[in-house]
């Protein structure tokens, strides 16, 4: 090609559009500086869910919202004032998800509703976006990865320590830590005790109330959508919004409104992202039926002899990571000499993927998706079982099941109220 040619065809065609006025991708240094993304350039999405979570992720990198849902007419009112007022509204999401022009769903409802959505999502075509915990049971884990995979989705789950972030009283982010670990300085096996000073100080008396006078349900409030697959129970305010999350039907308190924020980096660090305790011991009071109360100590033990501690009594002097060659403790300390220096010589981890609209536009799995965030939720479940049936239990990992316990096993996936299934 003529080089003087093709000079001249490339002015032309820019003063035409000019002229004209019909650019359809404006760039971005005329519009919005460095960081900004023309919307022709945007993945959508929508929100289901618009509550508390829900509006504070309205704004996500390299997308824009064109949909939300949710059952209380005053919470939709509120998020779309707050996305500016051009976006498509529903009470149902399952008529939300019919929408072609979305690409990602982002699901920030009560956890008792978020196997369902996210199964339902990805059988319309749906990338994934979803709060923590990522299921209220372990069956409704299993689901989703199924459903995930069955239709080629992308997932992610909301919470992001393990790649980025000061992690939990740790005074750092979770990679020196992966590097600690991965490097044998502290031998193995090894025990991460998470207590109120790394991490269970925020959010752990979450807890419900032993009885609720029935009330009215308010005229803005589809109550019974709501409930959606949890047993029918008198509305009272304390059972819904915010609150909810201090009874087992919904969710289960601050154990796992919170745990999968602790537990997850662990999981990653112990290199055990594909693999789950045999065993979950617990110190805790009788749980009420409906009300979650608190917990002292809750243990799980791995086939190869590593615990996850969760303490709940805020014992002091206790290391973060206990080695049989060394220990790490609160604020990144350690009683392994030069440790800063040693940990920079030693490779960094496995590159991943951090941001969603990557993931969704390459079809290469999120940092933290179905399958890690799964096995993470597990241990979460595993204990909110252990805890409502008062006893301590062994576990299967690879059926992925309670042994030799009927009831517990129950609770995998138990029955939903009709006609709700997943």
């Amino acid at each position: 090609m003529n080089k003087k040619n093709s000079l001249s065809r490339r002015d032309f065609v820019k003063k035409a559009a000019v002229s004209a006025a019909v650019f359809s991708i404006v760039p971005r240094y005329v519009l919005g500086g460095p960081g900004y993304t023309p919307p022709s350039d945007q993945l959508t999405k929508a929100i289901i869910g618009t509550g508390g979570m829900g509006v504070n992720h309205i704004p996500y990198e390299g997308t824009r919202v064109v949909a939300l849902c949710d059952v209380d007419r005053n919470h939709l009112q509120k998020a779309v004032q707050l996305v500016g007022g051009k976006v498509k509204t529903f009470h149902d999401y399952r008529e939300l998800l019919q929408l072609p022009e979305v690409d990602i769903v982002h699901i920030a409802t009560p956890p008792h509703w978020h196997g369902i959505i996210a199964a339902d999502a990805a059988k319309a075509g749906k990338d994934i976006w979803c709060e923590k915990p990522m299921t209220h049971t372990i069956g409704e884990g299993k689901r989703i990865v199924e459903a995930v995979e069955q239709y080629g989705r992308m997932f992610r789950l909301n919470t992001w320590f393990r790649f980025k972030d000061i992690f939990y009283g740790m005074n750092t982010t979770v990679k020196p830590i992966k590097k600690l670990v991965q490097s044998g300085m502290l031998g193995w096996p090894l025990t991460v005790t998470i207590g109120k000073l790394t991490g269970f100080d925020w959010k752990f008396y979450w807890t419900g109330r032993d009885y609720l006078k029935p009330e009215p349900v308010p005229p803005e409030l589809d109550y019974n959508f709501w409930l959606g697959p949890a047993q029918y129970k008198p509305y009272n305010p304390h059972r819904v919004h915010v609150t909810f999350r201090g009874y087992w039907d919904y969710d289960g308190g601050g154990l796992s409104d919170m745990g999968q924020h602790y537990i997850d980096p662990v999981q990653y660090f112990l290199g055990k992202d594909n693999d789950s305790p045999v065993s979950v011991e617990i110190d805790a009071p009788q749980q009420h039926p409906d009300a979650v109360g608190t917990w002292r100590r809750i243990e799980f033990t791995y086939s190869d002899g590593c615990k996850i501690i969760l303490d709940g009594e805020g014992i002091r002097d206790v290391p973060y990571i206990a080695g049989p060659k060394g220990n790490l403790y609160r604020g990144f300390n350690s009683d392994i000499p030069d440790l800063k220096n040693k940990l920079a010589a030693l490779p960094d981890p496995e590159p991943q993927i951090t941001v969603f609209s990557e993931s969704v536009k390459t079809r290469r799995k999120f940092a933290l998706n179905e399958r890690n965030g799964h096995h993470s939720c597990t241990i979460v479940n595993m204990a909110m079982v252990a805890l409502r049936l008062g006893r301590s239990l062994r576990f299967d990992p690879v059926k992925q099941e309670f042994i030799g316990d009927e009831a517990a096993n129950r609770m995998i996936l138990p029955p939903m109220r009709a006609p709700w299934a997943i």
